[in-house]
């Protein structure tokens, strides 16, 4: 029996009301619904909820950088390098600094992070036709232009 896909993502926040302002202000999520004062529910619409924000205080630390656990949170905000540029001006706009930016050849993609130190990466991808017979061409990594 294979997995059939991810179904949501929960992500651990200092501060709800400034995490769920993030990630619907600035990544435009749909914000779906709240439960208590402990969690925040999120849609890119065609699920109940994709992300879940679960607020666990001011004083909860951040996870050493070389600690085990999620390293970063992709995505996928159009097909174009245009969009991703439009995406690039958004954060901009928003006073998002970038964390990187990268060609990985199957996609290009901008890093930031969240209010919590969260890393999310917004790509796009580029034509399938230049993984499905190279797998090898996933491990890519070039500087982005954009």
């Amino acid at each position: 029996m294979p997995i059939r896909s991810i179904g949501h993502l929960v992500l651990k926040v200092r501060n709800l009301d400034r995490a769920a302002a993030f990630y619907r202000e600035v990544l435009g999520i749909k914000e779906v619904m709240r439960y208590r004062d402990a969690m925040a529910f999120f849609s890119f619409g065609s699920n109940h909820h994709d992300l879940g924000l679960l607020q666990v205080g001011e004083q909860a630390p951040s996870p050493a950088h070389n600690a085990v656990g999620l390293y970063h949170v992709a995505f996928k905000v159009g097909d174009t390098l245009d969009e991703l540029r439009d995406w690039k001006a958004r954060l901009e706009q928003h006073g998002i600094p970038l964390i990187g930016m990268s060609d990985h050849g199957v996609s290009q993609s901008l890093y930031l992070a969240d209010p919590d130190g969260n890393e999310i990466e917004l790509f796009v991808d580029a034509d399938p036709a230049l993984w499905q017979d190279n797998l090898a061409a996933v491990m890519t990594v070039k500087p982005l232009r954009l």
